[in-house]
């Protein structure tokens, strides 16, 4: 497990999919939710929103269950009402987390972040405390069979990206947080579908770990992502 590693984090939650429907489920839909609410409810007019019903079409979510959450979105159908939160920490080896929350409930929410955190030797820290040491941005992941390098440097810089990088595993766009949307749609429109698509947090430095603290770190993970208020998570470990 390498929290740096994209590309294992793609399989990693792939794998979390296939074992965890029913949260799953859940994430979408307060995705979604908060995907209508901040852009409207047409996903042709609001390409994260659309992201995220594609999404749920993948994980073969109900359709009733996307409606209604884009119902709850939008204001037609009644609903708890969901903050969005950051919390960041630090886990076993000083490696620095940065954890996204959707919760109706924030004394909650802080209570089980901060319980994982404890549990695994790690602490919940200030904000600004470790977001320095991530990049906010927009990033694509694309196999390389799905596109050129050629092409999608075309498609993709076209539509405002700030970087393509190649690398063995693939290709990685990345953008402004609020060009999302626009390269989002570009890919789409160049029949290229990504295989992860999200407003990361993205290490500037890694932090070198051994095999014993990497088994811890890989435990507070699971930890986080089973808790379904939890949608992200991301850190900066650094596992050979």
């Amino acid at each position: 497990m390498a929290g740096h590693n994209k590309w294992s984090k793609v399989k990693r939650l792939k794998a979390v999919t296939d074992s965890r429907k029913g949260k799953v489920f859940s994430r979408l839909s307060r995705e979604i939710t908060m995907a209508a609410k901040a852009g409207g409810g047409d996903p042709e007019g609001n390409a994260r929103l659309r992201t995220f019903v594609l999404k749920a079409r993948e994980a073969n979510m109900p359709a009733e269950n996307v409606d209604r959450a884009i119902k709850k979105g939008t204001g037609e159908l009644p609903g708890v009402v969901f903050e969005e939160i950051t919390y960041e920490g630090y886990g076993p080896g000083g490696v620095a987390f940065v954890v996204n929350v959707t919760t109706d409930n924030k004394t909650r929410a802080a209570k089980e972040v901060r319980a994982a955190f404890n549990k695994f030797g790690g602490n919940l820290a200030q904000p600004g405390a470790v977001s320095f040491q991530f990049l906010h941005a927009s990033q694509f992941l694309i196999a390389k069979e799905k596109i050129t390098e050629d092409r999608l440097m075309e498609v993709a810089l076209e539509a405002g990206a700030e970087d393509v990088i190649t690398s063995e595993q693939g290709y990685e766009v990345r953008c402004n947080v609020h060009a999302f949307d626009k390269i989002s749609l570009a890919l789409e429109q160049a029949g290229t579908k990504p295989d992860s698509a999200e407003i990361a947090y993205i290490p500037k430095t890694t932090v070198p770990v051994n095999a014993e603290t990497a088994t811890i770190l890989e435990q507070l993970h699971d930890t986080l992502e089973e808790n379904d208020d939890v949608q992200a998570v991301f850190s900066n470990e650094d596992v050979e």
